[in-house]
């Protein structure tokens, strides 16, 4: 997540970029000259009008160049803290897998503890059977007083019930004792549960808290941008956007020549083993047929045993084409049914957490989009990095994930031609966009 783009170093390097620049610039300037002409014999002016036009100039150029660096200082300091909030996004959302994994483990625990305590009173009520059957008797019995007692075991070291009762009272007092250990267990068990997922729900929104505060600082950044400055940072922006269309197109071309190069070398390689085949093949059938004619038979046969083994090895050929086809198909298959599900998500918004289906943050919308083909990825990014095959951005595939940034905190669906489907940052929405906007980290195939 996170504006994701790249360092503003060497932004203006190509002509398009500069000329917009350029443009921006003068069309600020003259408006700003038109206003400081039309009040130049407004009172403070010099009354010469070529110093106040050079002073009119001069404030302007000034002002221009103060809205341009403050422009690109904010613009700097918002990617950044939406970069930092797409990292702590990522922590967010492992803090919130592991919270509630321990909350699946409390509940079961909690259960657990309800479970044992209920044998606990079980065992209880049949003690108190011997108990009240002792007690018509006449006399309390040992058992009543080992029910009356905090620590059974501490009765048992003092005296020698369990030899002087019957067996099946002695049996009863034994279950008693142990179900009430048990019990004992599971209490303490539970009771930890419970004190770890109080630990992982202030991790939890201590995450939470810290992707707010910079979502807010970055908000407060642009709302004190004057109308100037908001007009200069939205060029810069048009301006990266622009330097990275560029940047995908020449890598489009690139792969495209490539891709023709393999191809004709392919084609190269078939015609050169065919002729090859070809050339043995009648070799062989001319090494047959010398031994034929002089016999003056089995010229047929021979004839016949070539074309044989002829169709036999191109069955074997196609066979073989056949089954690798048949495995990229699969591969091939499932990726286009991911791009689908992305492409279906085009327009809806980016919330950071979010896993879908109206709204989505980067891991989520590339999680959802291939469990929609019938792979299961893990929840964040730093776990999707190592689900799957490690690929060269030159040997990029329709279906990869893309991930950026040293710390991989953001990820995209690779498309073809230099794109990607992905959910930027906060303020944005699931868009297409070239993988060039921001720094390339690796790339993984699922499947």
């Amino acid at each position: 997540m996170g504006a994701h783009r790249k360092p503003r170093a060497g932004l203006l390097d190509s002509p398009t970029a500069r000329r917009g620049v350029v443009g921006l610039g003068a069309a600020a300037l003259s408006a700003t000259l038109l206003s400081q002409t039309a009040r130049a014999d407004e009172p403070g002016g010099t009354g010469d009008p070529a110093a106040d036009a050079a002073t009119a100039i001069e404030g302007a150029r000034e002002r221009a160049e103060a809205a341009g660096e403050r422009a690109a200082e904010v613009k700097e300091q918002v990617d950044e803290l939406f970069r930092e909030a797409g990292t702590a996004t990522q922590r967010y959302n492992a803090a919130k897998e592991r919270t509630e994994e321990q909350q699946r483990s409390a509940d079961e625990l909690v259960e657990a503890a309800a479970e044992a305590a209920e044998r606990v009173n079980e065992a209880r009520r049949d003690l108190g059977r011997y108990a009240t059957a002792q007690y018509r008797h006449g006399r309390v019995s040992e058992t009543a007083t080992l029910l009356l007692m905090n620590d059974p075991q501490q009765w048992f070291d003092t005296t020698h019930v369990l030899g002087r009762a019957g067996d099946r009272q002695q049996l009863a007092l034994d279950d008693y004792v142990e179900r009430r250990g048990e019990a004992e267990l599971k209490r303490a068990e539970a009771a930890g549960a419970l004190e770890d997922l109080e630990e992982r729900q202030r991790e939890l929104q201590e995450q939470k808290e810290e992707v707010q505060g910079k979502l807010a600082t970055a908000r407060d950044l642009l709302a004190g941008l004057t109308e100037e400055e908001a007009e200069e940072l939205a060029e810069l922006e048009r301006l990266e956007t622009a330097e990275a269309e560029r940047l995908a197109e020449e890598q489009r071309q690139r792969e495209e020549a490539e891709r023709r190069e393999r191809e004709e070398a392919e084609r190269a390689a078939r015609r050169t083993a065919e002729r090859e085949a070809a050339e043995e093949a009648a070799r062989a059938e001319a090494a047959q047929a010398a031994p034929a004619a002089e016999s003056g038979s089995g010229s047929s046969a021979s004839s016949g045993s070539g074309s044989a083994g002829s169709g036999s090895a191109g069955s074997t050929d196609a066979g073989a084409s056949g089954t690798g086809s048949g495995s990229d198909t699969g591969v091939s298959t499932r990726a286009e049914q991911a791009i689908a599900h992305a492409r279906a998500q085009l327009g809806k918004p980016y919330v950071w957490g979010a896993t879908g289906p109206d709204s989505y943050d980067c891991s989520g919308l590339t999680q959802a989009a291939w469990r929609a083909a019938g792979v299961e990825l893990p929840r964040v990014t730093w776990d999707q990095v190592n689900a799957g095959t490690r690929i060269a951005r030159a040997d990029l595939r329709p279906g990869d994930l893309v991930f950026f940034y040293s710390d991989i905190s953001h990820v995209g669906l690779y498309i073809g031609d230099g794109q990607m489907i992905h959910a930027p940052r906060p303020g944005t929405n699931v868009r297409v966009e070239s993988i060039s906007v921001m720094p390339f980290h690796s790339a993984v195939r699922p499947g």
